[in-house]
């Protein structure tokens, strides 16, 4: 297992080792002693899996209150996967860092907590399954605006395609009003 440190800090790239033969192939997709030795120590408390067609877009999510730390990881198809930090203290504040998760190359994304995260599917069918360090609360739940020009995401959406959004995301707060971490 190979662990990345990413741009903003405490967010890294897992990409494990894939042992392969005629049979099909065999990965870890979490070890407690490896992401400890990296200096990750996470207690994942619930599961989740989402399934999404191509250009629906989820997020930007976070908790104010229960803040969660998210393991993510392509199961189906392909997804552009943005965070955003949230934390004031840092100078990396506002900030917003993407990467490309497939279900073929077996990486995941470590979020820590203080992060907003989203995706878009990029392909139709796509599964999603997420560890998080604690559990879903409707009263801390949060979004932040996928399409704050303040952000500066580059979301690969064709010329002339709207992503497909829920009520909430399309709602979502820009980053100048949003609740954020100190």
């Amino acid at each position: 297992m190979r662990i990345v440190p990413l741009a903003l800090p405490g967010a890294m790239l897992i990409e494990p080792a894939v042992y392969a033969d005629t049979r099909g192939a065999f990965f870890e997709a979490w070890n407690e002693r490896a992401f400890a030795a990296a200096g990750l120590e996470a207690r994942f408390v619930q599961e989740n899996v989402s399934t999404s067609n191509r250009y629906v877009l989820r997020g930007l999510h976070y908790q104010v209150s229960q803040v969660q730390g998210k393991l993510i990881r392509v199961i189906a198809g392909a997804i552009f996967d943005v965070i955003v930090d949230l934390r004031r203290s840092l100078p990396t504040f506002g900030r917003s860092l993407s990467v490309e998760l497939d279900a073929r190359a077996r990486s995941s994304l470590w979020v820590p907590p203080g992060f907003a995260h989203g995706f878009l599917a990029l392909a139709d069918d796509t599964h999603v399954q997420y560890k998080v360090t604690d559990f879903w609360s409707r009263q801390a739940e949060r979004t932040l605006a996928w399409n704050d020009p303040a952000l500066g995401i580059r979301w690969p959406l064709p010329p002339g395609t709207e992503p497909v959004l829920s009520d909430k995301d399309r709602h979502g707060q820009l980053l100048a009003q949003a609740e954020t971490f100190p």
